[in-house]
């Protein structure tokens, strides 16, 4: 039984994408800027911090959003040679906020704003012919929901009125959606039930983009609800194909403590899974992968040239690196991942 996550500590909602041999992996941030953390790995069990997407004013501005606001959930994706991001900055302009590069380490576009879409959790997937989808939980007037929307990415405009594809299963939030496809399918990937005990993973596919949509019969394909797994809260996720032709899924999950309704204190985190595809539809594997106990452990040296990019910070200022009392000790520091700096 895996129980060890790949990226451990206060990292949500992953979304992960692949350019030849490399993997890329983002995450999202809330209030902390800068924004987004992005990951590397050649293997989806060892990842490298490459820095943090949203790292300037103009893309978003530090100290705006209050606790648990920001940034939600982004969605990565490499197509056509370039890497794009898509994702929701709850208390920044207007629309989904989305930026690209043709270097993943930066620097990121400034950010284009796709007005008219209200809601979270924004996705990016590309027809044959070029054809742009965003898939998002809407938050509109006709209620909450997956919907769709063709758009024009260089513009930044929706080119018609959103659809709503898929509710889910019945279950709370539908939420989280990611649209994939995989042979004569087109799949939708959901999260339901909530953030916290009920999160679930569920999946619907059509012959287009579009819809209609039919759940799966197994649907929730992932989920730890009502049981004394110790890795609880387990939802969404985000698929990729491997080289090899094969699929993984990574997800957001928690390791609980204590009595009902127990703690958290790492936060949600990002675990890793393997899909098999039975009669077209994806099973998950939660033990395919051994991963191993990350040591999370730093030393920061503070020598003038700036923080790592593990440090930011919920103030209204950018984090920057201070010159170290000399006297004070090493400069280690036992806190893993990404922590707020104690001074911006």
């Amino acid at each position: 039984m895996n129980v060890a996550p790949i990226i451990p500590g206060f990292h949500p909602d992953p979304s992960v994408c692949r350019a030849g041999d490399d993997y890329y992996l983002a995450n999202s941030s809330f209030e902390y800027a800068p924004g987004v953390p992005l990951w590397h790995s050649r293997d989806l069990l060892t990842w490298t911090l490459v820095g943090n997407i949203l790292d300037r004013p103009e893309q978003f501005l530090p100290g705006r959003a209050g606790s648990s606001q920001g940034v939600y959930a982004p969605t990565l994706r490499h197509h056509d040679g370039r890497f794009w991001l898509i994702t929701t900055d709850v208390t920044g302009p207007s629309g989904q906020l989305v930026v690209s590069t043709d270097d993943p380490a930066g620097p990121w576009s400034a950010p284009t704003y796709l007005e008219g879409l209200h809601g979270i959790d924004p996705d990016l997937a590309w027809d044959d012919d070029g054809t742009c989808f965003v898939t998002y939980c809407s938050s509109g007037p006709d209620g909450v929901g997956i919907a769709q929307v063709r758009v024009d990415l260089e513009k930044g405009t929706a080119l018609e009125e959103p659809r709503w594809l898929w509710s889910g299963t019945g279950l709370a939030h539908p939420e989280a959606p990611h649209l994939y496809r995989r042979g004569a399918y087109w799949y939708l990937l959901i999260a339901e039930g909530g953030t916290e005990r009920g999160h679930s993973v569920s999946v619907a596919r059509a012959t287009r983009p579009e819809g209609p949509y039919t759940g799966a019969p197994a649907n929730p394909v992932l989920s730890h609800r009502s049981t004394t797994h110790p890795v609880q809260n387990t939802g969404h996720a985000d698929l990729v194909e491997n080289p090899d032709g094969s699929w993984s899924m990574v997800y957001l999950a928690v390791r609980p403590r204590g009595y009902t309704p127990m703690f958290h204190v790492n936060g949600r985190e990002t675990f890793l899974a393997g899909i098999d595809w039975v009669d077209d539809w994806p099973v998950v594997d939660e033990d395919r992968y051994d991963v191993a106990v990350r040591d999370t452990s730093y030393t920061d040296t503070f020598d003038g040239s700036g923080l790592h990019p593990r440090w930011v910070s919920p103030a209204p200022a950018w984090p920057r690196s201070r010159h170290p009392d000399p006297t004070a000790g090493s400069g280690s520091a036992p806190a893993p991942g990404r922590g707020p700096t104690s001074a911006p």
